[in-house]
């Protein structure tokens, strides 16, 4: 019997001519990749004035965190966060039962050393008798004068004691140092504390602060006279000078805290009120881009500048502030210098741009 040959679709046949006809194809030329299309500005540095309106809050001048001198379990709390109170308010107490304890304990050992002093007194006495008749020798004597000695010094230690233990027993009882406002409670009743641990802030009557957190550009000279006005009610006003500037700017938020002392302060401004004042920093030289403008190199803020063969590569720049919708660059850029405002979140340095005819943002 023949064999039969294998039979072959006549599709098989049809995608085999296509397999051909896209391998001829392979042999064009690849298309050259699209340049990427950017907006660009062109540099002006020009005078810029630093100022804004900033909002910050009414503080006091002297802020304590209170807490126990001693550790134990919190039985009673007696004012609540904003509470005035006064000088030697009891605020809180604890279990004051250890405490006692410690001061009859300290009570009995004071009894038993006034009585072993009486004792060695009585002993010293008959000893002083006896030794001008040679009833006794002076060794005898010298052994009573100790033991006399030694009891009296004991009973200071243990009155010590009780002094300490009555102490020890007062600060069971938590009282304010001065006059002012609770502004914070950390403990509750029935919470057991270690001695130290803040227990109440306590905000002092007297010379209040107006704080604010300020872009080291826009921080005013000390001394300098600066109006705070009240956030709800801009007729409420009170002046005051710059007191201090935190030497350090805030690693989370970039600022830093300005503190202006506040001069008859009005009733309507009190503790915590929100309050706002403008500061200007004077004119300086500055760069303004659009916000969009900014990227990042390693850590440093950058732009993406444009060269002469429309090639961009990173600039890093010194940014003064931040404000709505624009950033203000200090230092990294001159007069003339194109950077990409729009459409640079996926260049390289190097790459060829295509500028938007009009080189500016619609």
């Amino acid at each position: 019997m023949p064999t039969r040959r294998p039979f072959l679709p006549l599709r098989c046949l049809y995608a085999l001519l296509a397999l051909a006809l896209l391998g001829g194809c392979g042999a064009d030329a690849p298309r050259e990749a699209q340049k990427p299309r950017v907006y660009v500005q062109q540099v002006e540095v020009v005078p810029h004035e630093a100022n804004a309106t900033l909002t910050g809050d009414v503080q006091a001048r002297v802020q304590t965190q209170l807490s126990f001198r001693v550790g134990g379990k919190i039985i009673e709390r007696r004012v609540e966060v904003g509470d005035s109170v006064t000088a030697n308010q009891v605020l809180a107490r604890l279990d004051p039962q250890d405490q006692r304890n410690n001061v009859s304990a300290a009570e009995a050992a004071v009894e038993a050393e006034k009585a072993r002093l009486k004792q060695a007194e009585a002993d010293l006495w008959r000893q002083q008798k006896l030794l001008p008749k040679g009833y006794t020798s002076r060794s005898e004597y010298d052994s009573a004068l100790a033991a006399q000695r030694s009891a009296k010094n004991s009973l200071a230690a243990a009155e010590a004691q009780l002094a300490s233990a009555r102490e020890q027993l007062s600060y069971t009882d938590l009282v304010a140092e001065a006059n002012g406002v609770i502004t914070e409670r950390q403990a509750e009743v029935g919470q057991v504390v270690q001695a130290t641990a803040p227990i109440f802030g306590l905000a002092r009557d007297g010379e209040r602060d107006a704080v604010f957190n300020v872009y080291e550009s826009l921080v005013a000279p000390e001394d300098e006279v600066v109006e705070v006005a009240l956030l709800d009610d801009p007729g409420v006003k009170a002046r005051g000078r710059v007191r201090e500037v935190t030497p350090t700017v805030s690693a989370q938020s970039g600022t830093v805290q300005v503190k202006i002392a506040l001069e008859d302060v009005p009733d309507g401004m009190p503790l915590g009120a929100a309050v706002t004042a403008r500061i200007t920093a004077g004119e300086q030289s500055s760069v303004v881009l659009p916000w969009a403008a900014l990227t990042k190199k390693e850590s440093q803020p950058a732009v993406w500048r444009v060269g002469a063969d429309d090639k961009v590569d990173l600039q890093a720049v010194k940014v003064s502030r931040y404000a709505t919708g624009e950033v203000v660059i200090a230092d990294g850029l001159q007069s003339g210098a194109r950077v990409v405002i729009a459409g640079g979140q996926l260049l390289h340095p190097g790459q060829q741009v295509e500028i938007a005819e009009q080189e500016q943002k619609p």
